[in-house]
């Protein structure tokens, strides 16, 4: 039987970078995933400077045969109404490929990879946890997203939780849609829905196009996607069809969450946490962040996997997580009855001052957070 310190079951970027802080304290880590890499994942698929650093990734090495969008601004606007271009006049995020990020943070993690392989079974043996009957390992972190193994055996029942829902494509355009696209690479666009339930999106990065929407209620995801794409087409700014359906996923915003991060030996990540930003959905730099608090918690605990490590990882979350979805906006507007809120979205999304203040700067920068190891 195989053997290891940690087991973490989900390659993503929650799991690979906690791999690697793991791996580089000399814990003997295992990363298990179903799929193998590199693999295609359906995401918007931007990041912020602040995962840059915190990674330590050379944007200059990362670019080269990978796509590293630079992004200086946003178009912004409520679906339908006057739209607010932002130019920061600078890179403020990265527009990337998750097929390629995702593999390049799991082929220099160091830890050993065991891909194509789906946890099946759980069981415990002493202080240690038994995995598919092959593996035994003293810790498991689950970084399998919404619906990883690992959270459902702590009681997450992925498909009763309140969840975001998206839909999304990606796709490498033709000569002729490049030459017909209006979406610029450094400038994305942001189109809030009328109700204030979600948003979509349209990413630019080199060659290739992301379109998507998301949405805190799934029941009504696809005629808003549909209304979505309709939108698109009117306004000329994809003139071109998709060339294929749109794919779905599900994730938990932080202050909905109601899962059980840490168990017996257990600790969860990322979106198997459920730890995406409240306002803007976004989910990448948690779940790094999220690895990384996991990571330090882990070697804190020199060995003994106890309720004391529980208990201080629960505490690294709330202290990060917990005061960055506290949004003053967000706040007063749960508080209004629909009618006056849809009202307010209207007004303070037509001023320049509010979209970049808030809706970009704290709602999809979250520039007013330093980045962990700064």
């Amino acid at each position: 039987m195989d053997s290891c310190s940690v087991l973490i079951v989900g390659a993503g970027p929650a799991g690979s970078s906690c791999a690697r802080s793991l791996r580089q304290a000399g814990l003997d880590t295992i990363i298990l995933d179903k799929r193998t890499f590199p693999r295609d994942k359906v995401c918007g698929g931007w990041i912020t400077p602040a995962v840059i650093q915190e990674l330590e990734i050379d944007p200059a090495a990362y670019a080269r045969g990978r796509v590293l969008q630079s992004i200086t601004g946003f178009r912004t606007s409520r679906m339908g109404d006057a739209e607010i271009e932002t130019d920061y006049g600078r890179t403020i995020s990265y527009g990337i490929r998750r097929f390629e990020f995702d593999d390049y943070l799991l082929q220099r993690c160091g830890a050993r990879l065991i891909p194509g392989t789906p946890l099946k079974t759980l069981e415990r043996s002493g202080d240690a946890w038994i995995v598919n009957g092959k593996i035994r390992a003293r810790l498991i972190v689950g970084a399998g997203g919404h619906f990883c193994p690992v959270a459902r055996f702590l009681g997450a029942g992925a498909r009763q939780e309140v969840a975001v829902a998206a839909q999304e494509v990606e796709f490498e355009m033709n000569p002729r849609q490049l030459d017909s696209c209006l979406i610029r690479g450094k400038i994305p666009e942001l189109y809030f829905c009328a109700d204030m339930k979600g948003y979509g999106w349209c990413f630019r990065k080199g060659g290739f196009l992301n379109i998507g929407l998301g949405r805190l209620d799934p029941h009504s995801l696809p005629a808003h996607v549909s209304d979505f794409v309709r939108f698109l087409k009117k306004t000329g700014k994809v003139v071109f069809d998709l060339p294929s359906s749109m794919l779905g996923h599900a994730y938990l915003i932080f202050r909905e969450t109601k899962r059980n991060i840490a168990g017996d030996g257990i600790l969860l990540i990322g979106d198997a946490a459920g730890l995406a930003y409240s306002q803007s959905g976004e989910g990448i730099r948690p779940a790094i962040e999220s690895g990384l608090l996991a990571a330090k918690a882990i070697i804190a605990a020199d060995g003994k996997y106890s309720r004391n490590l529980h208990q201080s990882y629960r505490g690294m979350l709330a202290s990060r997580f917990g005061e960055s979805q506290a949004d003053w906006s967000t706040r007063i507007g749960s508080r209004l009855p629909p009618r006056w809120r849809h009202s307010l979205a209207r007004i303070l999304l037509a001023t320049r001052w509010f979209s970049r203040h808030v809706v970009l700067d704290r709602w999809f920068l979250h520039a007013h957070e330093p980045p962990l190891n700064s």
